[in-house]
């Protein structure tokens, strides 16, 4: 991976831009990725990928071209550029249209793992092979393992533009997850777990393969109960489900478009005091740490909601321009194929003080909720939710028997209302990481 390789080909998009006098973005990356699957300690899948591209957006008379190539031929990227300039002919005039603007400096970031690069295919095999072989010797039950594997990335990225911007990365990280089933006496549940991280020394494949086992085995032999409005306990992974649906509702685009329940409510108290919502990119520990965003913007630690009070939306220089504030450093492509559009980073519920045994002892009658089922049903606009849902039944301060078959209902803003205690536990899951949550009541139908 090079950086003066993508350098040289931006330059030459860049100046083709300046001559045709029209503001110019050019957007390069290398991405490579290594997927390994095992199944009964065997290699099932190993797949190796590499691509590398170049996105180039212009700005004429307020109107936008866009076209990418992954040919960095200087041939192939002119081409590109005059695609750009002539589709800015056929596009809408928006006086918010604008690149970011002069030179920043970039917060000095670790975000490269040599020990990922270095360790070999072998010693990531074995990795996906310890993860199976722990979950199976942690219990007979475990029957059947789906998927367990190993994953990492490796990434650079340059952006430059003709206000003079200029942001170079590069990155990686690496992962471990299993996917397995438990059987007894005719019941069969599943069970996963992952581990994402930065560095390759954290990951612990021991560990996940008895968690993933464990979350199998505890669900085995689940009852129905009857419907009732009970304290519930969120562990910290449907936590970051939930959270999918508020990083919508803080999606500046999305409150623009009038398409979130939270637009015109910035300042107003809209959580439980204990509830602490941050996007902070500048998280040494979380996957997606990083010195800017996809336009180049310095990236920050976002406080989005404090003590309940929802401060502010995530904005990229579009949506920024719209509301004439600033951009929040929050500007995501999917890829160089795509124009930038807000989205977020490491996005997280902050811890506080309590053990999730500690949240637990203070229910006499409750539910600990392990699983949700139907998130994608949720409307962003009302807030309001009814989704599947298992766990595990609380009775005076102790787990006891599972539960499934059962749904919870209500509203996002009352659930973050509801909450009465926040948990110390914090984990990630992809670039969203969360504790558990105790809510003070909890609309469940048996």
């Amino acid at each position: 991976m090079n950086e003066d390789y993508l350098k040289e080909a931006g330059y030459i998009a860049l100046e083709a831009g300046l001559r045709k006098g029209v503001d110019t973005e050019v957007y390069l990356t290398i991405n490579r990725q290594l997927s390994i699957e095992v199944a009964d300690h065997l290699v099932e899948t190993l797949k190796e990928s590499e691509e590398t591209g170049l996105g180039i957006r212009l700005i004429k008379d307020n109107k936008i071209g866009f076209a990418y190539t992954s040919d960095l031929s200087a041939r192939a990227i002119l081409e590109a550029v005059d695609d750009a300039y002539q589709i800015t002919a056929y596009t809408s005039a928006d006086q918010y249209n604008q690149l970011p603007s002069g030179k920043y400096e970039y917060q000095a970031m670790q975000l490269y793992d040599e020990e990922i690069n270095s360790a070999s295919v072998e010693t990531k095999i074995a990795m996906a092979q310890q993860v199976e072989e722990a979950a199976r010797q942690t219990d007979g039950r475990i029957s059947i393992i789906e998927r367990a594997g190993y994953e990492d990335a490796e990434y650079i990225t340059l952006i430059m533009n003709t206000n003079g911007l200029y942001a170079s990365a590069k990155g990686n990280f690496s992962g471990i997850y299993i996917y397995l089933a438990a059987e007894e006496k005719g019941d069969a549940q599943t069970g996963f777990a992952m581990c994402m991280s930065k560095w390759f020394k954290d990951l612990q494949p021991i560990k996940v393969g008895r968690e993933a086992a464990a979350n199998a085995i505890r669900s085995l032999h689940a009852r129905n109960i009857d419907s009732a409005v009970i304290p519930c306990v969120m562990e910290p992974y449907v936590v970051t489900q939930f959270m999918t649906i508020l990083s919508r509702m803080v999606n500046a685009e999305t409150v623009q478009k009038g398409k979130s329940l939270l637009a015109g409510k910035i300042g107003q108290k809209i959580a439980s005091t204990s509830f602490h919502l941050v996007d902070d990119a500048t998280r040494a520990d979380g996957t997606a740490c990083f010195p800017f965003d996809d336009e180049g913007v310095p990236t920050r630690c976002n406080q989005i909601i404090s003590r309940g009070v929802l401060n502010h939306y995530l904005y990229d220089t579009y949506s920024a321009a719209r509301d004439g504030v600033t951009s929040t450093g929050n500007a995501r492509r999917a890829s160089f194929r795509s124009l930038p559009g807000v989205g977020s980073s490491n996005f997280m519920v902050l811890p506080a003080a309590n053990s999730t045994e500690s949240l637990i002892a203070g229910i006499g009658k409750g539910l600990y909720i392990t699983e949700v089922m139907g998130m994608h049903t949720v409307n962003p606009i009302s807030g309001d939710f009814s989704v599947g849902a298992a766990g595990i039944m609380i009775e005076n301060g102790g787990l006891t028997f599972p539960v499934r078959g059962i749904t919870i209902a209500g509203n996002i803003v009352d659930l973050l209302q509801n909450i009465d205690a926040v948990g110390s536990d914090m984990r990630f899951y992809g670039s969203k990481a969360a504790p558990a949550l105790r809510l003070q009541n909890v609309n469940i139908s048996g």
